[in-house]
């Protein structure tokens, strides 16, 4: 059975949705102050074409914001937008709040598992500061397992990480035969090879009215921005693999950057036994991006499930 959301507007618990308030970040974290500038309009903001200034601004919402003291990754790791992130955990609530009788269920008894969290860590950070779920994060890259870790122990923050071993496997390797999770989520890489990745990138450059001093300036690992077969071949590889955990997983989630790739995921869903699934629209700016979500258990069962947490 299928239910569709569509949105207008970041979330509207997003810290963000009125924009950035600098003099707030430039007091919590002066770091940023150089990188300031003033736009024709006469409103402050950075340079978003400026590695440097992105990741600085991403240090003063995540302090300013989520309680977050230290944060830093190396320049080849993607530096992600925090108001569209935090927008896909907000909608997360939303999710488990409809099967918990509108209330959003809090704190760490709330399992999460964030498929491919790189070393930013960003969205088991926001999450556990929005609303205190545990969370779990893998990755495939041992570097960015490292760092994620470091991220965490540096803030207090009792996030497990795990290294997924296996390139050919999404859950398999890193959920255990007694692990429960209400939630699964993923940021998959959604470029078929570099080459689309680095046409990707240049589009960006050339929205901004630069001029790349390197293919994929904007950050990222290869294994962060494409995989063979591009978003759909992953998803689907997600789709498939789920069906072995489906009784140890509430809701399943990933982002699909591309809405004309809904329309094939649709097709693969209804090829499993799952009971429902739904696909949530989260307008971003001028962008529109949005998440599918799937589960094998029916309402009453979440419901029930949901009940036992309090």
């Amino acid at each position: 059975m299928k239910e569709n959301n569509t949105r207008s507007k970041l979330h509207p618990r997003n810290l963000h949705k009125n924009g950035y308030d600098f003099d707030l970040l430039t007091t919590e974290h002066p770091a940023l102050l150089p990188f300031v500038i003033t736009t024709p309009a006469g409103t402050k903001s950075i340079d978003f074409s400026d590695n440097k200034a992105v990741k600085t601004l991403n240090q003063g919402l995540l302090k300013a914001h989520y309680n977050i003291d230290f944060w830093d990754i190396p320049e080849h790791n993607l530096c992600p937008p925090i108001p569209g992130r935090v927008d896909y955990i907000h909608y997360l609530a939303d999710l488990l709040s409809d099967d918990n009788q509108q209330q959003i269920p809090l704190g760490k008894q709330i399992k999460v598992l964030d498929i491919g969290t790189g070393a930013n860590l960003v969205y088991p950070l926001t999450g556990t500061s929005e609303y205190k779920w545990h969370f779990t994060g893998t990755d495939i890259d041992p570097a960015s397992v490292k760092i994620a870790k470091q991220i965490a122990q540096f803030n207090g923050l009792k996030i497990i990480l795990k290294q997924q071993k296996n390139a050919s496997h999404i859950f398999k390797g890193v959920i255990n035969q007694k692990d429960l999770y209400h939630l699964t989520l993923c940021n998959p890489p959604f470029h078929a090879s570099e080459e689309e990745a680095s046409k990707g990138s240049e589009r960006k450059w050339k929205n901004l009215g630069k001029t790349p001093s390197s293919a994929l300036n904007f950050g990222g690992h290869n294994n962060e921005l494409w995989c063979e077969g591009g978003e759909v071949q992953f998803i689907s590889n997600m789709i498939k693999e789920s069906e072995d955990f489906a009784e140890q997983v509430l809701w399943f989630t990933s982002l699909v950057s591309k809405k004309d790739n809904i329309a094939a995921l649709e097709e693969i869903l209804k090829a499993h036994p799952i009971a429902q699934y739904k696909i949530v629209d989260m307008a971003q700016g001028q962008k529109i991006s949005r998440f599918i979500a799937w589960t094998y258990f029916d309402k009453d069962t979440r419901e029930q499930i949901c009940s036992e947490l309090d």
